[in-house]
């Protein structure tokens, strides 16, 4: 005898709305993996991520179906998939507020700026290190109109990967904008979080 409709109607509604993992589970894998990946990409060079080129969206298409299934685990479900999302979002936004407020916390997360010219001179240790090449940096700052070397009074590599570039003349007076591991110790003052967080 067939299911009566009702009841063949609830399991459907069940089976497609609430998830067949513990909501618990549901809500730590998305958790595990943002953290995984988070530090995957900290350790990552800041110039190798701003250099995106189509070997590194198709690694980013990879992963993103490879952690899939780790996420989700063996559920499709409605509720389970919303479950999912709100966390990332809510984590996303609690990371955010958090380095925002704290620089401790903002340059264990995201790290720090990174001296690469001072006064016209290169660092050729810290350029290594960061894997950036010398063409990179003298693009960056022909970007800048500037064509001499020994015009350039800051080169910053910035936590998104980018090179700013200031010129000798503009470096003179305080530095009131530049992250305070350059700028020095108590050359930093302002009474915005955000630039005391830099």
């Amino acid at each position: 005898m067939p299911p009566h409709p009702q009841v063949f109607s609830a399991l459907w509604w069940h089976q497609l709305l609430l998830p067949d993992l513990s909501w618990t589970e549901k809500l730590l894998r998305p958790i595990m993996i943002y953290v995984a990946l988070m530090a995957i990409f900290r350790v990552a060079s800041k110039r190798e991520l701003a250099q995106a080129t189509m070997f590194d969206f198709l690694i980013i298409l990879l992963i993103s179906n490879v952690v899939q299934n780790a996420i989700i685990g063996n559920d499709n479900s409605v509720l389970g998939a919303i479950a999912g999302a709100i966390t990332l979002v809510v984590l996303a936004g609690t990371l955010n507020r958090l380095t925002a407020r704290s620089k401790g916390a903002r340059k264990a997360l995201e790290g720090s700026p990174v001296l690469l010219v001072r006064d016209g001179k290169i660092d050729d240790a810290t350029m290594q290190a960061q894997s950036v090449s010398r063409n990179d940096l003298l693009s960056a700052i022909r970007k800048q109109g500037i064509i001499r070397l020994c015009d350039v009074g800051y080169a910053i590599l910035e936590l998104d990967g980018q090179i700013s570039v200031i010129k000798d003349s503009d470096a003179e007076g305080a530095a009131d904008c530049l992250p305070e591991n350059i700028a020095g110790a108590g050359s930093v003052e302002t009474n915005d979080p955000l630039a005391q967080g830099q």
